[in-house]
């Protein structure tokens, strides 16, 4: 158990930075410069990272005995740009 920890909190780390980059430079890049690619190329990546973020939270709060609000917030982090990293900073880096 003591092993998921840090590989959900660089699961989350990952998931959120690529959602951020893929909110704030790939999807301008794509409407303001009409160039798709950095979304096709950061796009797979960010959905499986998101895949595996959501799978490992639920993973956790069974092991951890979270309660139904932890994993909300933990869950909502995933969709909210800078979630991840908040959740990483308040609740993981104490575990």
């Amino acid at each position: 158990m003591i092993k998921l920890i840090p590989i959900f909190r660089i699961i989350g780390l990952l998931e959120g930075l690529s959602y951020v980059l893929l909110l704030f430079i790939a999807v301008p890049v794509k409407y303001f410069l009409n160039n798709p690619d950095y979304v096709r190329f950061l796009g797979m990546p960010h959905g499986l990272l998101f895949v595996a973020y959501i799978l490992l939270a639920i993973s956790m709060a069974g092991k951890l005995e979270w309660k139904a609000k932890m994993l909300s917030k933990t869950l909502l982090a995933s969709i909210i740009p800078f979630g991840t990293f908040y959740i990483d900073n308040k609740y993981l880096r104490k575990l």
